[in-house]
């Protein structure tokens, strides 16, 4: 008979192939060829399908080849191998001088020797028959997540003589060799300092501390192990923007009515108050409605009883309280807000109380005064004038110890603390925050059982302070020219603060349990902010800065999991 076609770097008998410095993979080969070596390869990358014009194979071996590369799906079609190697047994040759395999002699189960650095994910998809795989003795730093999980049978696995970077790349293979009855020699880190020469299956997940949002930080020391992989992107910003609202606005409220996320904002610019909706599908605010207010600089909504109410506080020509009417799908004015006692409204708080609603507007005009008003079945009333002639900026509601207590800020005073009575169904001072003057404004955050103070000043240091009782413990300073808010907000455990200023970027800071005060974490640029309100929508967490010169910029929390 005629011996079967055979390249010219190649040794063949009917079902094996053994070539040697082969310029690329050899295609007029024995159709019925079932085993397949290959040394001293001159080609650097196995592409997509590589082989698949070998289909019958069931033994590959790569060795000592240039291959630096092995392309997605590169051993596509081959549905019956069962052992692939891309390595080679060191200091053992193989069959005669020339290199070249007894005809007999199957091959060798091992993929070695090559200078392989990189894996793609599906590298190994439809190999359902492979039950032998070695990647021993290349140059594998990392390798993808779940890079094994098409191979359902495989028995064997080889990763020895690899320079592993055991960092959160690699954590998922910890947590496969947990799992998996596949036999796999012990395979050494060869980084970071920490974990060179450990055993990749002796590492403890619990010292992987993946999960980050620091803007191109890696994590703390216990999950960062080494540097990151060369082709390994930097993590994405912790607040990246996420839409651009093309409108200034100086204040943003977020609430829910009828199961639907909506935002208020105040747009002096505009003469309105914007309603936005947000799109679950798009993941965008869309355009809901408007409410005209020709000087406003704040519009609280307030869900009560199920109707909703905006409160409209404006400069100049009064202030007033729509309700959203549902037989005309619009807001309707249903009444005027007192212009004797609120002349120049700069803040409105709501909050319930032992089941009444109620809301305070901060008053920061010389003859007005803050003033609070309760929900009765007509609409608010004026239930209390609290700080007259002070020229508040700010009022913050508090509910510490179970008690609620009102904190008002002021340009003429240190804070005021009222504290509600419940006999009288009112609030009474108890008292000031500290001796610190010029505040803008007052903004409560709790970390466990701990309360805080955020103090913003506009001219001077902020300071953080512990609320122990009637004690103030100042535990922080912050540089904070030109500032005009200070809001400390909560994603997820992260406590972060956010600082803005009118004449430099606006500073995210972080909170640090152990050191007991916030970290520099990120710098955003918003143009002279008036607000900073967290909003979690579904899956999305966004931070809102309303801008009084610029664009409302929405930014999304991004966490980035750098074991993914």
């Amino acid at each position: 008979p005629r011996p079967p076609p055979c390249p010219p770097s190649c040794s063949c008998t009917r079902d094996t192939a053994f070539c040697v410095d082969s310029k690329a993979i050899p295609r007029n080969l024995p159709p019925e060829v079932i085993s397949l070596t290959m040394v001293n390869a001159a080609f650097p990358e196995l592409r997509e399908a590589a082989f698949a014009h070998i289909p019958s194979l069931q033994f590959l071996l790569l060795n000592s080849n240039k291959l630096a590369l092995i392309g997605d799906g590169a051993f596509a079609g081959l549905s019956h191998l069962q052992y692939l190697c891309v390595r080679a047994q060191r200091g053992h040759g193989h069959g005669d001088a020339r290199g070249r395999a007894p005809a007999s002699s199957p091959a060798p189960r091992f993929i070695e020797n090559n200078d392989i650095q990189a894996l793609s994910k599906g590298t190994f998809r439809s190999l359902k028959s492979l039950t032998h795989l070695s990647l021993a003795n290349n140059n594998l730093q990392t390798l993808p997540r779940d890079l094994f999980k098409p191979l359902d049978i495989l028995s064997d696995l080889d990763l020895r003589g690899n320079a592993l970077v055991c960092d959160c790349k690699i954590k998922w293979l910890v947590e496969w060799l947990e799992t998996t009855n596949t036999t796999v020699p012990p395979v050494l880190c060869s980084s970071p300092g920490q974990r060179q020469g450990q055993r990749v299956r002796d590492l403890a997940l619990a010292d992987f501390e993946c999960i980050t949002t620091g803007t191109g930080r890696g994590p703390g020391a216990a999950g960062d192990a080494g540097p990151p992989a060369p082709s390994r992107p930097p993590p994405p910003a912790d607040f990246a923007v996420h839409q651009v609202l093309p409108f200034q606005a100086v204040s943003a409220e977020p609430f829910t009515y009828a199961s639907d996320l909506y935002v208020a904002l105040a747009q002096p610019g505009a003469g309105s108050c914007a309603v936005l909706k947000w799109d679950y599908v798009e993941r965008r605010l869309r355009d809901f409605d408007r409410i005209p207010a020709h000087s406003a600089v704040h519009c609280k909504p307030i869900v009560a009883h199920e109707q909703l109410y905006v409160v409209v506080a404006q400069l100049f020509g009064g202030s007033y309280i729509y309700r959203w009417d549902t037989t005309v799908d619009k807001f309707i004015k249903i009444q005027d807000i007192d212009s004797q006692k609120t002349r120049k409204p700069n803040d409105i708080e709501a909050f319930q109380i032992e089941g009444d609603w109620y809301f305070v507007i901060a008053d920061s005009s010389k003859a007005g005064s803050t003033s609070l008003y309760r929900l009765s079945q007509n609409g608010f009333y004026s239930h209390q004038a609290l700080h007259a002639w002070h020229r508040d900026t700010d009022v913050e509601y508090v509910e510490n110890e179970g008690k609620p207590r009102l904190i008002v800020s002021s340009s003429s005073q240190a804070p005021v603390i009222y504290q509600w009575n419940r006999a009288q169904k009112q609030f009474a001072p108890q008292g000031e925050v500290g001796d610190m003057l010029d505040v803008q404004m007052v903004k409560h955050f709790k970390v466990k059982r701990d309360h805080f103070l955020c103090l913003s000043r506009y001219i001077g240091d902020s300071k953080v302070v512990r609320w122990e009782g009637p004690r103030f413990v100042e535990l922080q300073t912050l540089p904070s020219r030109g500032s005009m808010v200070m809001q400390p907000f909560a994603v997820g455990q992260r406590q972060y603060l956010a600082l803005g200023s009118d004449f430099s970027f606006t500073h995210v800071y972080l909170w640090e349990e152990e050191k007991q005060k916030f970290g520099k974490f990120q710098e955003l640029s918003v143009q002279a902010p008036r607000a900073f309100r967290y909003v979690p929508a579904a899956d999305v967490q966004l931070l809102l800065a309303p801008s009084f010169k610029a664009n409302t910029l929405v930014y999304r929390h991004v966490v980035v999991d750098l074991s993914l």
